[in-house]
């Protein structure tokens, strides 16, 4: 029977000397809570197009892949994920624009012969 996974819930988060610290709590399946953290570099994060805005959801991800891994509460979004996270996001751009463009029909008055034509 596979252990059940522990939820992480964004706590807050503060500025150190350009690092952004986000602060989670692990709740575990008896709910005991377990505070974490996740610390980022936010030059580095727009170095690799990262908004802002993603970074939560980033760090909650590295807290996800390696809380079990290890006792330590304390854990980094490095560089390395965050150019895989480019990498990932630079393939998503790239198919979305290889994706056909939707046709455009032959005149400017389709449906005009069921439209009202006193309108």
């Amino acid at each position: 029977m596979e252990k059940p996974k522990m939820q992480f819930v964004l706590t807050g988060f503060k500025e150190i000397l350009g690092s952004r610290v986000f602060a989670f709590e692990g709740i575990a399946a008896d709910r005991s809570r377990t505070p974490y953290s996740v610390t980022t570099n936010l030059a580095m994060s727009r170095q690799y197009g990262i908004r802002l805005q993603e970074l939560p959801l980033l760090c909650r991800s590295v807290l996800e892949q390696g809380y079990e891994a290890t006792t330590s509460h304390s854990f980094t979004y490095a560089e390395a994920d965050m150019s895989r996270y480019a990498e990932c996001a630079a393939a998503r751009v790239e198919a979305a624009h290889r994706r056909k463009a939707p046709r455009r029909p032959l005149t400017d008055h389709v449906g005009a012969a069921w439209r009202d034509p006193t309108r």
